[in-house]
C-alpha cells in the first residue's frame, strides 16, 4: 500500500513539474511575441513619423515658394505703379501730356 501511495506521489510530483515547465515555456514564448510586436508597432511608428516630417517638409517648401512667389509679383506691380507715377509728375512738371 505504502508502495501505491509513493507511486502515485512521485507521479503526481512529476505531472506538476512537467505542467510548470510547459506553463514556463507559453509564458517565454508569449513574452518574445509580445516583443516582436512592440518591435514592429516602433518600426511602424517610426516611418509613419518619417513620412509625415517629409510631407510637412513638402508643404513648408511649398508654401514658401509660393510667398516669394507672390512678393515678387506685389514688388512688380508696386514698382511698375511707382514708376507710372514719377512719369505722370515728369509730364505734369514738363507741361508734356
Amino acid at each position: 500500500m505504502k508502495k501505491i501511495i509513493t507511486t502515485f506521489a512521485a507521479l503526481a510530483l512529476i505531472i506538476s513539474v512537467s505542467s510548470c515547465r510547459e506553463t514556463t515555456d507559453k509564458t517565454k514564448d508569449a513574452m518574445e511575441n509580445a516583443a516582436d510586436d512592440a518591435s514592429e508597432a516602433i518600426d511602424k511608428a517610426e516611418e509613419a513619423a518619417g513620412e509625415a516630417v517629409d510631407k510637412a517638409t513638402d508643404a513648408a517648401e511649398e508654401a514658401i515658394e509660393n510667398a516669394t512667389d507672390a512678393a515678387e509679383k506685389a514688388v512688380d506691380s508696386a514698382t511698375n505703379t511707382a514708376e507710372k507715377a514719377v512719369d505722370a509728375v515728369k509730364q505734369d512738371l514738363t507741361g508734356n501730356k
